[in-house]
């Protein structure tokens, strides 16, 4: 990128761009998620929600940076990349200010953490300390995870049950199977947001060594994981009512199957990248909209 393109990004939106904001729904979800599931069971402190949020929000974009700035050490970032920019492989701004910005980020994200850790106990603080560990550990390190084709697994626990389950016992100090199985849906969908990344990015991934389920197993084996990942969600709402014999309504979530479809025809027929970009970004927003019909469905 040249000195003129670079100096025409206002500081705010570069730092917007490296922080992703178009999938910050697969954090923002799971902490609503369990939030409204202790609500209807009477258990709800607004500052614990409200940190609880912000803490989910720093870890991923914490994540996203250091996603940025390993991606781009490792040559995994670069120009024949399809994806949305990358700032750090843009020369936006360098790798020691990208390094600073992600210890800032993980900083703050510990110093709430130790608050919520202070009302709900020790759980809370492994699964903060877990979660900061590998928000680096994914990209990072000398045997970064991501590279390894272990990122699907990842974020299928760590945005799912434990991000859902850790929310709910915030409120309530226990968690239950049903806030397993709904945290185990929204992980799926979360899930299904990295496989699009990863369709999109197999050829220079492939390239740089790194080795994400895609690029070991090919394009059709990430398309029919994105296809499991996005039924399996639909499922698991009737599930838990079978399961649980109560909250009926909640099966409402089993209908964002339908906004799915044109996203998973994206998917499937997709070979440049501003369409896979395109069914990303509408993967995450089938996040929202799969959070939003259960919670109302569980309230109902």
């Amino acid at each position: 990128m040249s000195e003129k393109e670079i100096h025409k990004y206002k500081t705010w939106q570069i730092w917007l761009l490296a922080a992703r904001p178009k999938t910050l729904w697969a954090g923002i979800i799971p902490v609503v998620v369990g939030t409204v599931m202790a609500f209807e069971a009477r258990k709800f402190h607004l500052i614990s929600f409200l940190a609880t949020l912000a803490a989910a929000l720093l870890i991923q974009v914490g994540t996203n940076f250091a996603n940025d700035l390993f991606d781009f050490q490792k040559g995994a970032d670069n120009e024949a990349r399809k994806g949305p920019m990358r700032v750090t492989q843009a020369l936006l701004v360098t790798p020691h200010q990208m390094k600073v910005a992600t210890i800032t980020v993980l900083a703050l994200a510990f110093l709430i953490g130790i608050y919520l850790a202070w009302r709900a106990g020790w759980p809370i603080l492994i699964i903060g300390l877990l979660s900061i560990l590998f928000a680096v550990l994914y990209t990072g390190g000398p045997f970064p995870l991501g590279y390894m084709g272990l990122g699907d697994i990842l974020v299928l626990i760590f945005f799912g049950p434990v991000a859902v389950g850790g929310t709910y016992y915030i409120f309530a100090g226990h968690i239950n199977r049903a806030v397993l199985l709904a945290g185990f849906a929204l992980g799926m969908i979360a899930t299904a947001i990295l496989i699009v990344n990863n369709l999109r990015d197999e050829e220079t991934d492939r390239r740089s060594g790194k080795n994400t389920l895609a690029v070991r197993f090919g394009s059709g084996f990430a398309k029919a994981e994105y296809l499991v990942m996005i039924c399996g969600a639909m499922l698991l709402p009737i599930i838990i009512y079978f399961v649980e014999g109560r909250h009926g309504w909640a099966i409402l979530a089993a209908l964002y199957i339908f906004p799915a479809i044109p996203v998973i025809r994206k998917v499937f027929t997709g070979v440049d990248g501003h369409v896979l970009n395109d069914a990303l970004t509408g993967t995450a927003r089938l996040m929202a909209v799969f959070g939003f019909l259960f919670s109302l469905g569980w309230l109902l």
